[in-house]
């Protein structure tokens, strides 16, 4: 309300002056200064008729006390309604996603960006979806030949379904703890504890991540087991001392049986190879015996059939055939002389070939054992001839 408007010059009780006036403060020189009650209730008489009140033509003092709450209501109305507005934008991550529920009931199951949801009216629970997370626990646990052992376990996992994860399951979470530990259990139940403590802990661990997934599977948790991983279980250490002795016995066994192992195939392929090399040689051997024994047959065949064709001349060359023979194997000759001692035939050749080693002057010793078989040869000659003239005179 301006201050100029006629009606609005009342005094502090409320009542109209007798004659209009002006209420410019520049145009009545002899007025005092303002008075500060009457600005503020024009200020909120401004405020509540832009809030809906009628304002201009109100009196100042005819109901100003009801509209100032009304006013007041409409600017707090205003500020929350933004403050909702804004409070309902919301950032995923690449790595989450996020299920909303609006009055409790799912609506939607939104990806990475900006999202709007109504404040109070959509309910929103963020899942990581693609980031690996780990649970690690440990436990004593009974084995199949009733042995206690003290096993470590670590389980990474994923939840690529979040609705599962946030719907179906009250805590999914300590679900994967109890149908972790129900697992292991079951596997270490079902071992030796040899296993357990040595070499098994790698089928152990698959066949403990088969049965834990089958477990959330029929919970439907939205949970993917990526990884079971069995550490090095040990013994309670009441025991621990009793343990690491039959371990280290059973590592000296395993020593022993593959130094064996190795011993032996070095030396039972060697026996192998011998044994199959005297057995070609034999097999070669009846070979040859076989093939000699049919060349002489055949030999002897072919020589029967000559035989009957001339055999005074057949039974000359087998003669002389066979005096060859045993004459070339013989250093020392008698030769019978008619009506006289027999004469002794030195073959010097034979003699120096058998008993001389080979040198690079093979050939000088050659001629020299020929000068002097034909000197001795000579010698015998001119015996006979005089042998002969004796018995002729």
């Amino acid at each position: 309300m301006a201050w100029n408007e006629p009606g609005n010059n009342s005094d502090k009780n409320g009542g109209r002056q007798d004659g209009p006036k002006s209420n410019d403060p520049w145009s009545q020189q002899d007025q005092g200064p303002p008075d500060l009650d009457e600005a503020l209730n024009k200020l909120k008489a401004q405020i509540s008729g832009i809030f809906g009140g009628s304002g201009g033509n109100r009196r100042s003092g005819s109901g100003s006390g009801g509209d100032m709450p009304k006013g007041l209501i409409g600017l707090v109305v205003i500020v929350l309604t933004v403050v909702w507005g804004f409070a309902g934008f919301y950032q995923v991550n690449e790595k989450e996603r996020t299920v909303v529920l609006r009055l409790g009931q799912f609506h939607e199951t939104v990806g990475p960006g900006l999202h709007w949801n109504p404040l109070f009216i959509d309910q929103r629970y963020t899942v990581l979806v693609t980031q690996e997370q780990d649970y690690h626990a440990r436990g004593l646990m009974l084995t199949k030949d009733e042995n206690i052992v003290e096993v470590p376990i670590s389980v990474q996992y994923t939840i690529p379904e979040p609705k599962k994860f946030v719907l179906n399951v009250r805590d999914p979470i300590t679900s994967l703890h109890h149908a972790t530990d129900s697992a292991i259990r079951h596997v270490v139940g079902s071992t030796v504890s040899s296993d357990v403590l040595s070499e098994g802990r790698q089928a152990m661990a698959q066949e403990t991540k088969e049965r834990l997934q089958k477990y959330l599977d029929s919970y439907e948790t939205g949970i993917a087991i990526t990884l079971v991983n069995i550490l090095k279980a040990e013994p309670p250490k009441a025991v621990k001392s009793a343990f690491d002795d039959v371990i280290s016995a059973k590592e000296d066994k395993d020593r022993f049986v593959n130094e064996a192992k190795t011993y032996a195939n070095g030396i039972v392929p060697e026996a192998r190879g011998k044994a199959q090399r005297i057995m070609q040689e034999a097999i070669g051997y009846r070979e040859r015996l076989v093939a000699e024994a049919d060349g002489e047959a055949q030999r002897f065949e072919k020589l029967f059939e000559e035989y009957r064709k001339a055999p005074e001349v057949t039974r000359e060359r087998l003669y002389l055939n066979s005096v060859e023979k045993v004459m070339g194997n013989v250093s020392k000759v008698l030769i019978d002389v008619e009506g006289g001692n027999n004469m002794m035939y030195l073959p010097l050749d034979k003699i120096v070939s058998q008993t001389a080693p080979s040198t690079n002057g093979e050939s000088r010793s050659n001629d020299l054992v020929g000068q002097v078989a034909n000197e001795v040869i000579e010698r015998l000659r001119q015996e006979q001839i005089r042998a002969r003239r004796t018995e002729t005179r």
